[in-house]
């Protein structure tokens, strides 16, 4: 059976799909289809925490699901920006997952890792498959996925 590790930006999966689609992303069958016939050796949601109750009743439903929640947490600069993304996280836990994984699976339409999909297929010689809302995923990641999955109505709540 197929290893597979799962790592999902959760942000950039939640603005996308609300903002093309306007309705949420449905974990459960995200998870039923990415992992159909494969084994789960890995399973990460990177998510922000504000401190919110509601953010965190979603974090249990993704712990439920299988997968285990990173956070980070929320900043608030004194200039009014915010900062708060998993990129470089992301990245290292990919890079190691690869080395036990038989193929990646990442939710995302960031471009920043369309370097660490070209680096996992080149240096691990295994797929990466990528889910992403079509219109905000970038052409780089889309091509350098072995598959991209654009998330439809099929994979919305």
């Amino acid at each position: 059976m197929q290893k597979v590790s799962l790592l999902v930006d959760v942000q950039n999966i939640y603005y996308t799909t609300k903002s093309v689609h306007h309705q949420n992303f449905d974990y459960n069958r995200f998870w039923a289809k990415a992992t159909r016939d494969r084994s789960v050796v890995n399973a990460f949601a990177y998510a922000i925490d504000r401190g919110d109750e509601k953010q965190r009743q979603f974090q249990n439903i993704l712990s439920a699901i299988g997968f285990r929640v990173k956070l980070k947490p929320y900043i608030q600069r004194a200039d009014g920006s915010s900062k708060g993304d998993w990129d470089v996280g992301i990245t290292i836990d990919a890079l190691d997952c690869a080395k036990d994984s038989d193929v990646i699976v990442l939710a995302s339409g960031d471009g920043d890792f369309a370097i660490l999909a070209d680096k996992i297929r080149s240096e691990y010689r295994i797929p990466v498959e990528v889910y992403g809302v079509r219109e905000l995923t970038a052409s780089s990641l889309i091509n350098a996925a072995s598959t991209y999955y654009p998330i439809g109505k099929d994979l919305l709540l």
